[in-house]
Formats: structure tokens, C-alpha cells, sequence
């Protein structure tokens, strides 16, 4: 949008032109409308990362292209999903594939699906377990707030820490095993010995690796391990649209999972939808993410983060520290620190996203100001090294 208003101002000096950018606005008004200042909402230059409430990542032109191209024209639903759902699976070394909403309408279907597989009279019957297979094994170092999806279909989360609670765990109404993948570090038993344990017992093992894309050898390291279901977001590292996700793996799992949501009208994911637009934005945008050079954009990542650390370090007092995360948001992120006597984190804080243009950081900065750039737009590491340097000096 900046291009085309710089753009659009240069007109009147070359009369030609301007005459025709004036036919296509009058052809167009919505090129010329500013519609979030309408709104009074304001953007701002991401410095956080791919948070849900900040509108995760930005998509590619090709991937707009391909959701423009979709609105044109009507599709039978259905086919469109088996078709990409097959070009998916094919690209992801996997069985089966499906676009879904989010990473969280991944965990509702699967986990719906590994309950009733193709039963229709299950199906129709979620949330209600009586008589089903609704207990689901998962270390209690592994329980987050998106756990709820799997809740959601009318199961028992049933909390183990170590291979030996597994053990005991497993009953006849064990319906899934599920696996933050992010929480790894932090259990117990470790991802292999997880999924070996659901092998042993004949127990889908179902993988949340939402955020943890890049690296892209994530996108098939965990099918190979052995999982049964493995769901990533569509909006994060991938650059899709965030309302949609992948959920790939065993084919009669899959199978049972798309019965499970939209656009079957009784089914516990009924709300969870998935329009064309989306379905062809999520694979185009995969296609797209495949093909990258990731040295290349680790590369550029590092070299914003150094902009911003060189800067900041040029006010006395301040340090800085470059950490990247071993699984999810796995880029460089930015740690500054100062005497907070002076000036505290939560003031730079507010005033990144109270000044001209609006600066977001991540959100849990607190000891100190965490600065995460990798999906700013190309020239905004710049700015906000200004913006924090000025801020820290005043102080």
C-alpha cells in the first residue's frame, strides 16, 4: 500500500499516467481506501513474532493471487479438499492430508477422528463419549490451553510423567496419546520413547508442532518418527492464512477426521470451516515455503537482529544477548537489559506501541525487552532500532 500511494502522488507530474491511474481508481475505489484508519484501527511494524493476537505472519503475493483466483469461481468443496489434501500428502511424505482451521481445528478433528473413526453413529453423537474410547494420555509437563480442542470432543485428559504412568495408564478406553511438541525439553518421557510406546500399544500418538516451523525438515521429521497425526499452523512460519493449518498422517485417521468437521453439518467441528480460498492459499503458501532458501532467511533474520542489538548497545548501559528458542518461534530473538531504575521494560514497551509508526515486541517481556523481527517487512528492523535507541537514550 505505501508503494501505491508514493506512486499515485508522482501521477499528475506525467499526465498520461495519471489519467489511466485515475481510470483504474475510478474502475477500483478500494485501491485508493484506507480501510483499518476508517476503522480506527492501527497497523504496526511486527517486532514480536507470529502471535495469534498480533495476526500471525503476512502473506506472500503468490498466495493472495491464488485465494483471488479461488473467489472468481464456485468449486464442489469436497473434491477440492481430497485434491490438495492429495498434493499435501504427497509434498509432507504422508498418507493422508487436509487443510483445516488453525492448528486448533487440526486437534479437534484428529482427536475427533481417533474417537470414532468412520463410525456415523459416534460421529453424530460427539461430544458425548458414553460407550467410546474418550480417555487421552499426555504428560502433565505437556498440558497448554490448547489442549481444550481435544477436550472440547468430550474426552478425559489423563495426566502421566514418566514411562512407568504410561504403563499404567493404558486401558481399553484410551482413544490418543498427545504430544506438545514444544514441551519436549520439559517432560519426562521424550518424543521417541513416546511414540514408540504408542506403536507397542497400538494408540494413535498425535503431534501439536503448530509454532515449530522453521526449520522446514519439521514438516516431515515427525511422520518419519513414527506419529500418527502431526498438525502444524498455517499462518506462522509457513506464511498461509492464519485461519487455516495442516493435519497430516495416517489415512483412515484423516479419513475420519474430515468427517468429523466441516462441511459435514453434524459434526462436533461443524464451526471449524475451511473456505476455498483458503484450501488453495494453504497450499500454495506450503508450496512456497518448501522452495525457500532458509540459509538465506536465517541469514537476514540474524542481520536484523544485529541491527537492533548494535543500536540499542549504543546507549551506555544497555546490553544485549541473541537467543534462539531449540523448537517453537526457532529464530533469533533479541534480548535487551538495563538499569530499570531509569526507565522500565513495560514504558519502552508502551511507548514502541504508543509512538509513530506503532512498534510491537513480544509480548511477555517483563526482565527484559525481548525483540523478535523475523517477520517484519523488508527496512522495519531499521526503524525500530531507531525507535529503541531513542527511547533509551531519553531515559
Amino acid at each position: 500500500m505505501p508503494n501505491r500511494r508514493r506512486f499515485l502522488k508522482v501521477m499528475p507530474a506525467v499526465p498520461a499516467l495519471g489519467a489511466v491511474a485515475a481510470a483504474q481508481a475510478a474502475k477500483n475505489p478500494a485501491m485508493t481506501r484506507d480501510y483499518f484508519k476508517e476503522l480506527g484501527v492501527r497497523p504496526f511494524i511486527n517486532a514480536a513474532g507470529t502471535y495469534t493476537t498480533l495476526t500471525a505472519s503476512l502473506m506472500p503475493p503468490e498466495v493472495m493471487a491464488a485465494m483471488e483466483y479461488a473467489s472468481k469461481v464456485y468449486v464442489p468443496l469436497i473434491a477440492l479438499q481430497d485434491a490438495v489434501g492429495k498434493r499435501i500428502a504427497q509434498m509432507l511424505s504422508a498418507e493422508a492430508a487436509m487443510v483445516t482451521s488453525g492448528a486448533a481445528g487440526a486437534l479437534l478433528a484428529g482427536a475427533a477422528g481417533c474417537i470414532t473413526g468412520t463410525d456415523q453413529e459416534k460421529i453424530l453423537r460427539l461430544p458425548d463419549t458414553t460407550g467410546m474410547k474418550n480417555e487421552v494420555l499426555i504428560q502433565k509437563s505437556h498440558r497448554y490451553g490448547y489442549d481444550h480442542a481435544v477436550r472440547a470432543c468430550g474426552v478425559r485428559m489423563v495426566e502421566v510423567e514418566t514411562g512407568e504412568d504410561l504403563e499404567r495408564a493404558v486401558n481399553p478406553r484410551t482413544a490418543m496419546m498427545l504430544f506438545f511438541n514444544d514441551a519436549d525439553p520439559r517432560g519426562k518421557i521424550k518424543i521417541q520413547e513416546f511414540v514408540d510406546f504408542g506403536k507397542k500399544h497400538r494408540i494413535p500418538t498425535f503431534n501439536d508442532a503448530a509454532a515449530d516451523t522453521p526449520p522446514v525438515e519439521n514438516l516431515t521429521k515427525y511422520i518419519q518418527m513414527g506419529f500418527d497425526l502431526v498438525t502444524f499452523s498455517g499462518g506462522k512460519g509457513i506464511r498461509g492464512p492464519q485461519s487455516a493449518g495442516l493435519l497430516f498422517g495416517r489415512k483412515d485417521l484423516i479419513e475420519a477426521a474430515r468427517l468429523n468437521t466441516s462441511p459435514y453439518s453434524d459434526s462436533v467441528g461443524r464451526g471449524c470451516k475451511v473456505n476455498k480460498e483458503e484450501i488453495l492459499g494453504m497450499l500454495v503458501a506450503l508450496e512456497l515455503f518448501m522452495k525457500r532458501d532458509h540459509a538465506a532467511d536465517m541469514r537476514e533474520y540474524e542481520r536484523r537482529v544485529k541491527v537492533i542489538a548494535d543500536s540499542a548497545r549504543s546507549v551506555s548501559g544497555v546490553t544485549t544477548d541473541v537467543i534462539v528458542p531449540p523448537i517453537a518461534n526457532h529464530v533469533p530473538h533479541l534480548h535487551i537489559k538495563w538499569d530499570q531504575s531509569k526507565i522500565t521494560v513495560a514504558e519502552v514497551v508502551k511507548r514502541l506501541k504508543e509512538g509513530e509508526p506503532a512498534i510491537e515486541v513480544v509480548p511477555s517481556s517483563k526482565e527484559d525487552l525481548v525483540v523478535n523481527p523475523w517477520v517484519a517487512q523488508p527496512g522495519e528492523a531499521e526503524i525500530v532500532a531507531k525507535r529503541i535507541r531513542q527511547i533509551l537514550k531519553s531515559a
